[in-house]
């Protein structure tokens, strides 16, 4: 009897230690604070990448291949006056189709001749030369402008600088709340990256070389200023409560 005794008594102590050390755990995980970060970094962009294309047409389709190399070449040629680096511009093959139209009074699509076309694409460094770059391709053969695209190099860097700001601002946060309610916040217990946010430029619309200067003035460099990319970042943090 009396081992019985003891043995239950030692279960009952080994019991309580056992609820004590689950309490303490539970208590410890709800004895928190989480809360969302958010971090805005606005930059400006240090290269644009030009999208334009040479089109021509003949009735010959030697004679409309021809044209587009001729008007492709001076384009390109303009492109290098510039001291643009041969590795940041980019010639698509040429593109060689017979144009075909609606005749009303056959009821009949027609062939009307062959049309050829061929596009480049242009990264430049410099953005200052851009309005420079736009009107001389224009005028010695490109016909068609196809977009503008604003971007950063160092885009990881922009992307740190803002999950820094975000992480402070779940700091900044939780210090405020814990304040309010009479206590203060303690270690980091975690941490996760919500979501980023890297937007592009807005796209410019494809627009035929008679369109360009009344939608983006080539006389005028203030008519390509091209603004701040905004870049975000979200994170979640939760600090234990001291």
């Amino acid at each position: 009897m009396k081992t019985l005794i003891v043995f239950i008594l030692i279960m009952g102590l080994l019991s309580g230690v056992s609820g004590h050390d689950a309490y303490s755990q539970t208590a410890e995980r709800h004895n928190v604070i989480s809360v969302s970060g958010e971090g805005i970094v606005k930059v400006e962009p240090d290269f644009v990448t030009v999208r334009f294309g040479v089109v021509t047409r003949d009735d010959d389709p030697v004679k409309a291949r021809q044209l587009n190399e001729e008007a492709a070449a001076n384009a390109l040629n303009a492109v290098r006056t510039l001291d643009v680096e041969e590795r940041k511009i980019m010639v698509t093959v040429l593109q060689l189709n017979e144009i075909r139209e609606f005749d009303r009074e056959r009821r009949r699509q027609i062939p009307s001749g062959f049309e050829a076309s061929r596009h480049v694409v242009v990264e430049l460094d410099d953005l200052d030369l851009l309005p420079v770059l736009i009107a001389q391709v224009t005028q010695l053969g490109a016909n068609r402008l196809s977009g503008l695209s604003y971007d950063v190099r160092d885009r990881e860097k922009v992307l740190n600088d803002a999950l820094a700001k975000a992480a402070e601002n779940a700091r900044v946060k939780a210090s405020v709340l814990a304040r309010s309610l009479g206590v203060e916040i303690g270690r980091v217990v975690q941490i996760q990256e919500q979501s980023f946010r890297f937007p592009g430029p807005i796209p410019v619309r494809a627009m035929a070389v008679e369109q360009m200067d009344a939608a983006m003035d080539v006389g005028r460099p203030e008519a390509y200023a091209a603004g701040e990319i905004e870049v975000r970042a979200q994170v979640q943090v939760t600090f234990s409560i001291e």
